[in-house]
């Protein structure tokens, strides 16, 4: 068995069902059943365990229920407990191990994120969160050699694990406001959620409208794996676009989207502006800073010049770092263990992990301290002095060649070379990932994809027609290279 194809990073993806040309099924129920026995036996290694306990959810995709029937019998041939979560957010997943009424030894969240409806995935939680790629890694072994711990005697029960976290959500905002009347705290805060069809709706009907909100104008928060009316991703310009107008329609207080398994969320203000991306990182510092003061962030790579200068000029520490979710929450950790205080790791796609809870990246989570904010005042005054770039542009480039490793490798170590020959480019002072090159008027971000034989490439600038203008001189560096196809560079540029 080849399955190593269907490792993406610290979660496992693929295709689960016929209907886009050209994508054939490859992850297979199974696939998904050996997955479960194989995270078994990881589980019983790791912990020392002969009784074990595995949740399982799902999001609101059409091969959901067909994949977790696989997984829930994957997990009982080898007799580990389950706990049946039916539709679920990913985060709410890895309280399952947190909670005292759960206690699971690990999780399985069915999800492809934002992904088209014909894929699906899987990712993986034990009591210490979510797992790194190379716990994938061991868990894919695992299914590939039939490496199981088969234990007769286990059982499959429901559990009403969404309640209790929405329950958990709840009590969060009834702490932090300071509302006359307790048990409605939110009474007189109008707040838009859209939920995208993913599982994200349980937010507005479960968590705001019991406290007292106002939540008409609300949309999408029908859980439909066909996703009919925009794609379930807070990154996405239609989506934010739909969500901007409802917040302007009703004339809400705020506006929350989520992802389909709602590990992301960005707002929108009381004005239909879009608070994403790097306004999204933005707000979240400034709340982790009001209780932490001081504190320092980590970003993913391609966090603005603008935002950098925000979070210098309130006093927050910016530790720019790789993209990839995983990467910065565990570079979080990593600075919290060697005394940096860092309180929040942060992506611009939304992902947003809160040492206080977790450093777990939990879209509700950002969701109900946004939602704490608004309920004493605009929430768009705590970050009315960021700035932002005039224009930004994202280019991805197609590697042709097959070692795509290679080619990504040779194109920035030849970078360094040729920005070390130009005297209108220096490179920034500190390079995690790729190479960011800077221009009096802007920057752009040249870098390796994560898993795919894609260079994806990040401009912004000050000025007006800037970023063209740096995209020309990346031109004259690569159009003479082989192996990258250079058509969506040369069509910005005509």
């Amino acid at each position: 068995m080849n399955y190593k194809h269907l490792q993406n990073g610290s979660d496992i993806r693929g295709i689960a069902l016929e209907g886009v040309p050209g994508e054939n099924v490859n992850l297979t129920k199974e696939a998904v059943y050996d997955f479960a026995r194989g995270f078994v036996k990881y589980l019983r290694d790791k912990t020392k365990k002969e009784e074990i306990t595995i949740s399982v959810g799902h999001d609101s995709r059409l091969s959901a229920s067909m994949l977790k029937q696989s997984i829930i019998d994957g997990l009982l041939f080898d007799g580990a407990n389950v706990l049946d979560c039916g539709l679920a957010s990913t985060p709410a997943m890895f309280m399952s191990t947190v909670y005292e009424e759960f206690k699971c030894d690990g999780a399985i969240m069915i999800t492809a994120s934002h992904l088209p409806f014909n894929r699906n995935g899987m990712k993986f939680f034990d009591q210490d969160g979510g797992l790194n790629k190379e716990d994938i890694a061991a868990i894919i072994k695992n299914a590939e050699e039939q490496n199981f711990s088969h234990i007769s005697g286990a059982s499959c029960t429901k559990a009403d694990l969404m309640d209790v976290y929405a329950n958990n959500l709840q009590n969060i905002i009834k702490e932090k406001v300071n509302a006359p009347e307790y048990d409605l705290p939110l009474k007189g805060l109008h707040v838009v959620i859209d939920a995208g069809n993913g599982a994200g709706g349980f937010y507005a009907t479960k968590v705001l409208e019991p406290l007292g909100a106002n939540i008409e104008g609300s949309q999408f928060l029908d859980p439909d794996g066909n996703f009919p009316n925009h794609i379930p991703n807070p990154e996405d310009k239609q989506a934010m676009a739909s969500i901007c107008e409802a917040v302007k329609n009703s004339k809400a207080d705020l506006g929350i989207i989520f992802d389909t398994d709602v590990d992301r969320s960005s707002a929108v203000d009381h004005l239909g502006n879009p608070i994403s991306r790097n306004a999204i990182v933005a707000l979240a510092a400034i709340l982790a800073n009001n209780i932490h003061e001081g504190t320092t962030v980590v970003t993913d790579s391609v966090t603005s010049d603008e935002l950098a200068d925000f979070l210098k000029k309130h006093g927050i520490g910016h530790h720019r770092f790789k993209r990839g979710y995983k990467n910065v929450i565990n570079e979080g950790i990593r600075l919290n263990n060697e005394g940096i205080d860092c309180q929040l790791a942060i992506e611009t796609s939304g992902h947003a992990a809160f040492k206080e809870n977790y450093f777990l990246d939990d879209g509700a989570y950002l969701a109900t301290l946004i939602v704490v904010e608004a309920a004493k005042g605009k929430v768009a005054d705590l970050i009315s002095d960021l700035e932002y770039p005039l224009e930004e542009k994202e280019l991805r480039f197609k590697i042709t060649e097959e070692d795509f490793q290679k080619v990504g490798d040779e194109l920035l170590e030849d970078l360094k070379a040729y920005v070390a020959s130009k005297e209108n480019m220096k490179p920034a002072d500190t390079n995690y990932e790729g190479y960011r090159v800077c221009f009096e008027h802007g920057w752009f971000l040249v870098r390796k994809s994560l898993h795919d034989p894609i260079i994806p490439c990040n401009i912004e600038s000050k000025k007006e027609g800037g970023c063209k203008e740096i995209a020309k001189e990346l031109y004259d560096f690569l159009k003479d290279r082989t192996g990258l196809d250079l058509s969506v560079l040369t069509s910005y540029l005509d």
